[in-house]
């Protein structure tokens, strides 16, 4: 059993999305990130980054005691090797897939939230902040586009490396971007968009969570410290 301590965040979405298409059995706890939730002692024993989303495995491979694992990142590398599905065995497969599993974590996610975060939720608007994220976020589409060109996904097989990337081009519009530009990337996107599982990843996402951000809930997402979680 899977315990996902999760919110509708793109993050949250990369593993839904694998345990729906691996079939895996999963109880879902609400971390509500704008009541501050995340700064909970049980959270923070399991996810010392106060960030969701965050998981514990009650029957890990080993046999052993439950297995507690954060970011989305390596969660999805965890779960793939946990189960054999989404990643190659061979050692060159294994290593595209990872290489475009990190490629994610280290740009598009983050380069995403920040292009977001200047243009949809910062007190002033600072055109340099929007500029250099929104042109950071269309290179980094270009990047995916011209990868997927002569392939149906990221590493060649549908895999943990397309859960990762596709929840952050979902809000593509937020980030002032076309995918009619992009027309390899913008059918990679309608493919894993029509995916049954993802599909039901989405549908199952209280529209409340797209309402605007309160002082508060901002106050508690982008005023952290050191403090906030000593």
């Amino acid at each position: 059993m899977i315990e996902l301590y999760h919110w509708p965040t793109p993050n949250g979405h990369k593993v839904t999305i694998f345990l729906e298409e691996a079939g895996l059995v999963y109880n879902l706890h609400s971390v509500d990130i704008g009541k501050g939730d995340q700064f909970k002692p049980e959270f923070l024993a399991i996810a010392p980054n106060n960030r969701i989303p965050a998981i514990i495995d009650t029957a890990p491979a080993d046999g052993g005691k439950p297995v507690s694992v954060f970011e989305s990142g390596a969660i999805l590398l965890y779960l793939a090797e946990k189960t054999g599905h989404f990643i190659p065995k061979d050692l060159r497969g294994r290593t595209d897939v990872l290489q475009w599993l990190f490629w994610q974590m280290g740009g598009l996610g983050p380069m995403s939230g920040q292009a977001g975060h200047f243009a949809i939720y910062a007190p002033e608007k600072i055109q340099y902040g929007i500029d250099r994220y929104t042109k950071e976020v269309n290179r980094l589409y270009g990047v995916m586009n011209k990868r997927l060109a002569d392939r149906d996904y990221l590493a060649g097989d549908y895999s943990i490396a397309d859960m990762a990337s596709y929840p952050w081009v979902v809000p593509y519009e937020r980030y002032s971007q076309d995918l009619n530009e992009f027309p390899h990337l913008k059918r990679w996107f309608e493919a894993i968009k029509a995916r049954p599982a993802v599909a039901k990843v989405y549908a199952a996402v209280n529209p409340s969570y797209q309402k605007p951000m309160t002082d508060e809930e901002k106050k508690i997402l982008f005023g952290q410290t050191a403090k906030s979680f000593a």
